[in-house]
C-alpha cells in the first residue's frame, strides 16, 4: 500500500513539473540570445561640445543601445575620418559636404547618408564699422581663418565668389583655431567662423558685429554622417539603424534643449564649471541650424552649389557623378 501511494504522488509531481513547463512564456522556457552589440568608433572633428548633444543624447536615451549599435565617440584631431571610413577601416565619421566631394574625386567610395546641419553655418564677421558688411567689401581686407581648407575656408571662397574676388584681392591670415582672440585684439580686420559658436563669445565680451553669412547667399551641404559604399551594400541595415538613432537625438534635442543641455553635463568635463548662459546660447544656436521640414534629407540643389563651389577653386579637377555621393534612401 506505501509503495502505491509514493507511486500516485510521483505521478502527481511529474503533471504539475510539465504543467508549469507549459504555462512558461517562451524567453522563460529557453532564452532567445541576442545578436552581438556592433562597436562603432566614430570621429567627431572636434573636441567634447553642446553641438554634439544629439549623441549624447542618443546614448542617455538608449536609441543606439536600441539599434545594437556601441558608440564610441573620437575626439582626436589627427584622425582623419574620411579616409579611413573610405578606406574601409571604419563604418561611418561625422564630416561636412565638400570633404564627401573631395574624397570622391580621389577615388574613395563614401557616400553621406544623413544630412545634419541644413544651413551651413559659416560667416565672416567683423567689428561694427569695419564697413565689411556684404562679400564686395572683403576686397583688400586681412582675414583670418583656420587655414585653407575645410569649411571655414569653402565658406569664405563661396563669398567670395559672389563677388567675383580672387584669392589675391585678400590677404589670408592662417591663425587655427584662434578667431576671437584675432578679432578681439585687430590681429584681423574680420574672421572666418561658425555662427554658432564665435560670434557669441565675443558678444559676451560685449562687442558689437557685423556678419556676412554664407546662407543668405548660397546653399550648401554642412556637415552629416558619411559611410562607404561597401557597408550600404553588406550591411544597410546597420546604416538604416546608425540613421534613424541619430535622428531621434536630433529631433530630442530639438524639442528639449533644456533637457539636452542636463545630459551634456554627463559627457563635457568641465561643462558646469564654464559661463552656462554661453553654452547654452551655442546650443540653441546650433540648434536653428539643424531644423527642417524633414530632418536628415538632403538638397539636391545644394549638393550642385557645392561642387560649383569647388571646381572654380580648384579643389577637384572635374565633375564627379552627385547620385554616389549622396543617398536620402535610409531617411525614414
Amino acid at each position: 500500500m506505501y509503495k502505491k501511494i509514493i507511486f500516485i504522488l510521483a505521478i502527481i509531481s511529474l503533471l504539475l513539473c510539465v504543467s508549469c513547463s507549459a504555462n512558461l512564456t517562451p524567453t522563460e522556457a529557453q532564452p532567445t540570445p541576442t545578436a552581438p552589440m556592433v562597436h562603432i568608433r566614430l570621429p567627431m572633428g572636434y573636441v567634447p561640445n553642446v553641438q554634439f548633444a544629439p549623441f549624447y543624447v542618443g546614448i542617455e536615451k538608449g536609441y543606439f543601445r536600441d539599434a545594437g549599435i556601441d558608440l564610441e565617440f573620437d575626439y582626436s584631431y589627427e584622425t582623419d575620418g574620411v579616409a579611413l571610413v573610405g578606406a574601409g577601416n571604419l563604418q561611418f565619421t561625422i564630416a561636412s559636404g565638400e570633404q564627401v566631394l573631395l574624397a570622391r574625386s580621389q577615388g574613395l567610395p563614401v557616400t553621406y547618408v544623413l544630412n545634419w546641419w541644413k544651413e551651413y553655418p559659416v560667416a565672416v564677421i567683423s567689428k561694427k564699422g569695419a564697413g565689411i558688411l556684404q562679400p564686395a567689401d572683403l576686397k583688400g581686407r586681412k582675414i583670418g581663418l583656420p587655414g585653407p581648407f575645410g569649411a571655414n575656408y569653402i565658406g569664405l571662397r563661396a563669398l567670395m565668389g559672389v563677388a567675383g574676388l580672387k584669392e589675391s584681392d585678400i590677404t589670408m591670415d592662417s591663425i587655427g583655431y584662434n578667431q576671437v582672440e584675432a578679432l578681439a585684439t585687430d590681429q584681423d580686420e574680420a574672421v572666418v567662423i561658425y555662427i554658432n559658436n564665435e560670434p557669441i563669445q565675443l558678444e559676451a565680451r560685449g562687442y558689437e558685429l557685423d556678419m556676412i553669412r554664407v546662407m543668405d547667399y548660397m546653399q550648401l551641404i554642412s556637415n552629416g554622417l558619411l559611410t562607404n559604399e561597401t557597408t550600404i551594400s553588406e550591411n544597410p541595415e546597420l546604416v538604416r539603424k546608425m540613421v534613424n538613432a541619430m535622428l531621434r537625438g536630433i529631433s530630442d534635442v530639438i524639442n528639449d534643449p533644456n533637457g539636452a543641455y542636463e545630459i551634456c553635463k554627463k559627457y563635457i568635463e568641465g561643462l558646469t564649471q564654464q559661463d552656462e548662459k554661453i553654452q547654452y546660447k551655442i546650443l540653441t544656436s546650433s540648434i536653428s541650424l539643424w531644423k527642417a521640414e524633414k530632418l536628415g534629407v538632403s538638397d539636391a540643389q545644394a549638393w550642385e552649389n557645392m561642387q560649383k563651389v569647388l571646381l572654380d577653386i580648384g579643389m577637384i579637377p572635374n565633375e564627379i557623378d552627385l547620385s554616389k555621393a549622396y543617398t536620402n534612401e535610409f531617411i525614414p
